[in-house]
């Protein structure tokens, strides 16, 4: 079960399409385990249910922290910098749905000239390796100074930020070390197609987040060191 959840997040599929991608696709079969002769593949009912286990008892965050502790055996260690950012995570604004209103922890914000709906994912990224250490998941229109207590992990000799940050530490601006973060964003959007909040309230979409950036930072590492994580 675990690792198909593990599949939704890298193909971005919901309960039903993950059932019917798992019927259709003998490698994806063998990545799980299911012998269609044997067993027949979970269906939505219990795929929905385990993702509730794992909401309930924040294992999302847990799944992130092991992760973290095993690139750690393995070798990989935090450099003394550390690169916060956020990134807007879109919403559905639309209030055509059973209870007829947005989302009420979905938040509004403007960035430059154009406003979003949705929520804000704060992260502190290792400046030398680019993995993230730490992450805070909050409503769109909490500023981002106000979650930095939270992304740093107290060791830093350096802590690099935009202009948004300037004021809530000695931050040392440098857009070429900033552009490491500009890659997990870019994983976890574009080749994990996380761009929308797909479930209501933030608890839930936290717990997608924190899952979402442990597998961020496998492929972080295998980039940094090839070796270090199995294909």
């Amino acid at each position: 079960m675990l690792r198909i959840h593990l599949l939704q997040h890298w193909f971005n599929l919901a309960d039903e399409a993950k059932e019917e991608a798992l019927y259709d696709s003998a490698a994806l079969r063998a990545f799980v385990g299911i012998d269609l002769g044997r067993e027949p593949v979970p269906d939505a009912t219990s795929l929905l249910r385990f993702r509730h286990l794992l909401e309930r008892h924040r294992l999302g965050e847990a799944i992130f922290t092991e992760v973290g502790h095993l690139l750690e055996d393995k070798g990989l260690k935090l450099s003394g910098g550390t690169i916060v950012d956020a990134t807007l995570i879109a919403a559905h604004s639309s209030t055509k749905n059973a209870e007829q209103a947005r989302d009420p922890e979905m938040k509004r914000s403007r960035k430059g000239k154009q406003w979003y709906f949705g929520m804000k994912e704060h992260v502190g990224a290792d400046a030398k390796a680019g993995v993230v250490h730490a992450a805070v998941v909050t409503a769109a229109n909490v500023h981002d100074k106000h979650a930095v207590a939270d992304l740093l992990h107290r060791d830093e000799t350096r802590v690099y930020g935009d202009r948004g940050y300037q004021g809530c530490t000695d931050l040392i601006t440098k857009n070429r070390t900033r552009a490491r973060v500009e890659h997990v964003f870019h994983v976890l959007k574009r080749q994990f197609g996380f761009a929308k909040v797909r479930y209501r309230g933030l608890a839930k979409n936290a717990n997608r987040v924190f899952t979402a950036l442990a597998l961020v930072n496998l492929v972080m590492a295998q980039r940094r060191m090839p070796g270090l994580v199995r294909p």
